[in-house]
Formats: structure tokens, C-alpha cells, sequence
């Protein structure tokens, strides 16, 4: 930049005034909140989302509800979660990790993202509507 400032003959003081242009789109400009960009079902930071394959639909029969968590969570915080925002007894709480998997595109290699699932076993007669 120094060269080309010489061979155009600019001062350092007309460099220095120069403000780049997108200063001054931004003033005056109010930061928008950006909605999120995965849609979120439930609120809480703890359970994800239910988890809805043909396997877990058929466990609700048996008061069985699977539920994908956050990766640190444990039993009892899973427990006090789903009594906090269905109103059910919980009487078990089973967790599996779901490890990445590798997946290949030609040559380009990659991995499904890994995930932790929890089997929550309410209460006889209890029952959660899941959407």
C-alpha cells in the first residue's frame, strides 16, 4: 500500500482521513437480533428435542418416551426436566451416546454429527403428546 500511496502521491495524512465505507453504512443502524437457524421445539437447554423414529414410537407404548439431550447432562437433571415441563411422574431414565459416524461423498470424507439420546419410563397411566 505504501508504494502505491507513493506513486499516487497521497500523504499519510490523506490515508489516515480516509474512513472505509463500511463505517459509515453501519451508523446509525440499529443491530437486528438474528432469529435462530435451527428451529427450536422445546425451550429448554437440556432436553433438545424428542427423538421420533419408528423405534421410539413404538416404545410409547410401553410409557417409554426418548428424547435427544445436551451431551452433559445427566440422569437426575434429564428426570427433574421432563417433570418440570410435562407434569409426569418419571420412574427411569436410560441414556446411550450415539458416536459420529464417518460418511463419504466421492472423495471427500466427513462425519454425521454424534448425539446423547434419553429413555425416559413415566409412570403407569402417565402419558406425554409429543408434536
Amino acid at each position: 500500500m505504501a508504494l502505491l500511496n507513493k506513486l499516487f502521491r497521497k500523504s499519510k495524512r490523506e490515508v489516515e482521513k480516509k474512513e472505509p465505507s463500511f463505517a459509515k453504512a453501519t451508523e446509525g443502524k440499529e443491530k437486528k437480533a438474528e432469529a435462530p437457524k435451527k428451529p427450536i421445539i422445546l425451550e429448554s437447554k437440556i432436553l433438545v428435542s424428542p427423538h421420533t423414529a419408528e423405534k421410539a414410537i413404538m416404545g410409547q407404548k410401553l410409557n417409554q418416551y426418548v428424547f435427544k439431550v445436551s451431551p452433559t447432562t445427566n440422569k437426575i437433571m434429564i428426570a427433574n426436566e421432563v417433570k418440570k415441563n410435562y407434569n409426569v411422574k418419571v420412574t427411569k431414565v436410560n441414556i446411550v451416546n450415539i458416536p459420529k459416524k464417518a460418511r463419504r461423498v466421492g472423495r471427500i470424507q466427513g462425519f454425521r454429527a454424534g448425539y446423547k439420546k434419553a429413555i425416559v419410563t413415566l409412570a403407569p397411566g402417565q402419558t406425554i403428546e409429543i408434536k
